[in-house]
């Protein structure tokens, strides 16, 4: 699912949404990095039009990577975090 126009980026919500689905998660942190965040109202839809049920919380800080997941998000209840980044994460 591409859904932000004119831009190289693949964000695969196919797999997110998938995530969202197969842990049966509720509520969902979204981490995107700076570059990304002006898409986020489009990111929210593309995800909701899927997951219609689910609440989605946007982390606001500012993100350095992969390396720089919000620990202190305990407090939110959320059931999954979803971040995303520029390029490709190989473990």
């Amino acid at each position: 699912m591409n859904i932000i126009e004119n831009e190289n980026y693949d964000l695969q919500l196919d797999d997110a949404v998938k995530q969202i689905k197969d842990q049966e998660a509720k509520r969902v942190l979204l981490q995107l990095p700076d570059g990304v965040k002006p898409y986020a109202d489009q990111i929210q839809a593309g995800i909701k039009k899927e997951c219609p049920d689910v609440e989605l919380l946007l982390w606001a800080d500012s993100c350095f990577g992969a390396c720089d997941a919000p620990i202190h998000v305990k407090h939110l209840g959320v059931d999954l975090l979803l971040a995303f980044g520029h390029a490709p994460w190989r473990s």
